[in-house]
């Protein structure tokens, strides 16, 4: 038996709702609601007496279920054992040649139709969910005695992301008393509340990398979704449910795993509200004020395998209350408003403070309050359901160097194993980790301006090695990456 629900190819009911489903094919079920609308449109219809409906067109129908009595087509009630007797009986007249000229298995005046080529072949297997087992205790993905102790997450975090301690000491401790609360799930007198996470931080410091590493060593399903391509029920875009129905397919269309998964929404900072706007803003504030619900936890109705709710896609119920929310942001601008909050000094005499006072301040993030959240443009509502503040710093050029080749998936290890497929070596020296820490540190894109740069002086590199199969080591040093000679190249023996 599947442990997929069957979901009726006409109305996208789930079995868990309309009851149980009479198999057309492999790919096609019907309901019997459908299956009675079916038969009274045909009943009424003027070409009624053109459709002989067979019973041996539907297969493999459940035992435990009841066919409904089948219905003439002048609309009277058909006995089951005059309908077989009737059945004989015109099998016994048929002659051979009427046989022939009908084929094999095909009886007299019968209207064939393949529903599953009307419908569009197979329904995608992704469309279908795990059916929920009720009355059984729900056993939670992750287990008491597997949960990290925040130590040894933000020491496991360290093999991944560098610099961002105290960001790591914020995710490691939020997310392990978070995943205390869902796999006990047990709380007589003291309910405790979800801790959503807000993250703050300049492009390329590592956001969304910081939540796919945790979700990596938790092992529990991520779903990451875009803000920006959210927007009010009704509207083209994608519906707020989306978020939801993202995590559904990354836990496979099971439920119970979903609801104990991460959702990360990026690019939390494009909702905040239009100054001086005077249309509706369907994208900005109407999606803060949607997501209040999926934040705090509810019951919601979630489209399977879709992005928006309509008739034609299948839907589930999904619990929001153990899903952990993390909005990340870069907030450009944001500096702004918290230098205005904290130089409210006079401009000028004895207490006055220069406006640039805070301008080359890499740590003024973490002076960051809910205030100058709320006058950014995010609503109270949506600010007071993320109560912890996670503000990451921007990369110096000591942290890019580390980033270059300290992480398990560094970037330069990653090209020296492309080219260790060659059997060459590659090398880096000290010069050139700074030469590219230093162009990068220039784009003011953080750590993905890397990749950009090595991209750059190892093109010309990996297009004339394949050619020379005497080349042994290949070593990149800092005038080349200045643009001043060349790389050292050695050839084998």
């Amino acid at each position: 038996m599947s442990d997929y629900e069957e979901i009726c190819s006409f109305c996208h009911r789930t079995e868990g709702v309309a009851g149980k489903m009479l198999k057309m094919s492999d790919a096609m079920c019907i309901c019997m609601d459908c299956l009675q609308r079916s038969t009274d449109m045909i009943n009424q219809s003027p070409y009624k007496d053109m459709l002989n409906m067979d019973p041996s067109m539907f297969m493999n129908f459940p035992n435990d279920v009841e066919f409904p009595e089948m219905l003439r087509a002048d609309g009277k009630l058909e006995d089951k054992e005059q309908t077989e007797n009737a059945e004989a009986d015109d099998a016994d007249a048929d002659s051979e040649d009427e046989k022939k000229e009908n084929g094999p298995g095909k009886p007299k005046g019968t209207f064939f139709l393949n529903l599953n080529d009307l419908m569009g072949g197979g329904m995608n297997p992704r469309t279908k969910v795990k059916k929920r087992k009720p009355g059984e205790k729900k056993v939670p993905i992750i287990k008491l005695e597997d949960i990290p102790a925040p130590h040894k997450l933000k020491a496991q975090l360290d093999e991944y992301v560098i610099g961002q301690e105290e960001a790591k000491k914020i995710l490691s401790v939020a997310v392990y008393n978070h995943y205390k609360r869902v796999a006990t799930d047990t709380m007589d007198e003291i309910e405790i509340e979800k801790s959503n996470i807000l993250m703050l931080g300049p492009t390329g410091c590592g956001k969304t990398y910081l939540v796919k590493t945790l979700a990596k060593l938790l092992n529990v399903p991520l779903a990451i979704a875009d803000a920006t391509a959210l927007t009010e029920a009704g509207y083209i875009g994608d519906d707020i449910e989306s978020v939801v129905s993202k995590l559904l397919a990354a836990a496979d269309n099971d439920v119970d795993k979903a609801e104990s998964g991460i959702i990360f929404v990026d690019e939390i900072d494009k909702l905040a509200k239009k100054p001086n706007s005077n249309h509706r803003d369907v994208s900005g504030e109407s999606v803060q004020q949607g997501m209040l619900k999926l934040l705090e936890g509810a019951e919601i109705e979630v489209p399977i395998g879709a992005t928006s709710k309509n008739a034609m896609v299948p839907m589930t119920t999904v619990n929001t209350r153990n899903i952990l929310f993390i909005c990340g942001g870069a907030f450009p601008d944001l500096e702004e408003v918290i230098k205005a909050r904290i130089t409210k000094q006079a401009g000028i005499g004895f207490n006055s403070e220069l406006k640039d006072k805070y301008d080359k301040d890499k740590t003024l993030l973490h002076k960051v309050t809910t205030e100058d959240i709320k006058k950014y443009g995010m609503i109270p509502e949506f600010v007071g359901r993320l109560p912890i503040i996670c503000p990451l710093d921007s990369l110096d050029e000591e942290a890019l160097v580390k980033i270059l080749k300290e992480p398990k998936n560094a970037i330069l290890k990653q090209y020296q194993k492309l080219l260790a497929l060659d059997e060459v070596d590659l090398v880096f020296d000290d010069s050139a980790l700074a030469a590219i820490a230093r162009k990068a540190s220039k784009r003011d894109t953080g750590a993905r301006a890397l990749r950009a740069i090595i991209e750059e002086f190892m093109l010309d590199i990996m297009y004339e090695i394949p050619k020379d199969d005497n080349i042994g080591r290949v070593t990149i040093t800092g005038d080349y990456i200045d643009g001043k000679g060349g790389p050292k190249v050695e050839i084998r023996g």
